[in-house]
């Protein structure tokens, strides 16, 4: 698995890159990202409006319980989050996102899911449960592209998602470049084939 990962962002804003962060990075960079969540983002993260007490509050426990955080870094700052929390007791570990404004309609939720569910296989994990708010349809949507099968109650959306099967997204990853490269070299020999043909046609007509 790869430690950094670049994204190429329109011309003119700031590209990033993905990594997952290290315990000590884990609790200033986290905190200060969910802390610049606009009111809207913050809803959609935590389900409601939240105060800043519970997000330094909660920033403390992922870097104390062992979450991973696969984060998405502009000019040494996290614009957007993928935590990995482990299970408590019979429960499946949970997978949660935020993106800031900033860094929206940029493929960064995509990549984040991408490394979550890579690092969630390589800790043995078969299942992930995810949680998001009813109105985040950005999530659900991306949740949904990554195999999950969500259901809406209790004003928010849950669901599961498969780490024995190899979701639409990845598979797209898989297949796009082999299949170019495949469609290219079936091109590249039919027309080498017809150009031998002819080749051969005129040597034995002359």
């Amino acid at each position: 698995m790869a430690l950094e990962e670049t994204i190429h962002t329109e011309p003119g804003t700031a590209s990033g890159y993905v990594r997952t962060l290290i315990q000590q990075e884990e609790l200033p960079l986290l905190r200060d990202h969910l802390l610049r969540l606009d009111p809207e983002s913050r809803h959609d993260r935590f389900n409601g409006f939240l105060d800043d007490s519970f997000i330094e509050r909660y920033a403390a426990r992922c870097a104390d319980d062992g979450t991973v955080i696969v984060a998405y870094i502009v000019d040494g700052m996290v614009r957007g989050a993928a935590e990995l929390h482990p299970p408590e007791g019979d429960s499946l570990p949970e997978v949660a996102f935020s993106v800031e404004a900033s860094a929206r309609r940029q493929g960064v939720g995509t990549v984040l899911f991408r490394r979550l569910i890579a690092e969630a296989r390589w800790k043995g994990y078969k299942s992930l449960r995810i949680t998001t708010g009813a109105d985040n349809q950005a999530m659900r949507a991306l949740a949904r592209k990554f195999g999950a099968h969500l259901a809406f109650r209790h004003g928010e959306s849950t669901g599961t998602i498969d780490l024995t099967r190899t979701p639409e997204a990845e598979l797209a990853d898989l297949a796009a470049a082999p299949f170019r490269a495949g469609r290219a070299m079936l091109s590249f020999n039919s027309t080498w084939w017809k150009l031998f043909s002819s080749m051969v046609g005129s040597n034995r007509a002359a």
